[in-house]
């Protein structure tokens, strides 16, 4: 798994279809294994907390380093995303669970379509 300058994952993850079988619980090992040992949480007005620190940022400043599609294998509906992150405050790498598709958490969906996409890039 190609890896960026820090030694954190830094390329594009899209596990849609990749491995139908795996669980949020799978996705977020993953991740922790590869550095994103913190977490963060979605707030209004498109702004992530990161647990870290406790600064909040709007998504637009905060750094998507991978993102995981998952669909339930009982619900096709019960979407969500597993995604990887680094705060722009203390520079921490964890992780979120954010809702997509029309179920979702209005919350989720406006902090995962504003989030600075870097995946693939190694700034």
């Amino acid at each position: 798994m190609p890896r960026d300058a820090n030694g954190y994952g830094a390329h594009m993850v899209d596990s849609q279809g990749e491995n139908d079988n795996r669980t949020i619980l799978d996705v977020l090992r993953d991740l922790e294994a590869l550095g994103y040992s913190s977490q963060f949480r979605p707030l209004v007005d498109r702004r992530v907390e990161c647990v870290a620190c406790g600064q909040t940022s709007p998504a637009d400043q905060t750094v998507l380093r991978e993102l995981h599609r998952l669909e339930g294998c009982s619900d096709p509906d019960d979407m969500l995303a597993g995604v990887a992150l680094a705060c722009p405050h203390c520079g921490a790498h964890g992780t979120a669970v954010l809702g997509y598709g029309p179920e979702a958490e209005s919350v989720d969906v406006d902090v995962l379509g504003a989030l600075e996409d870097r995946r693939g890039r190694r700034d």
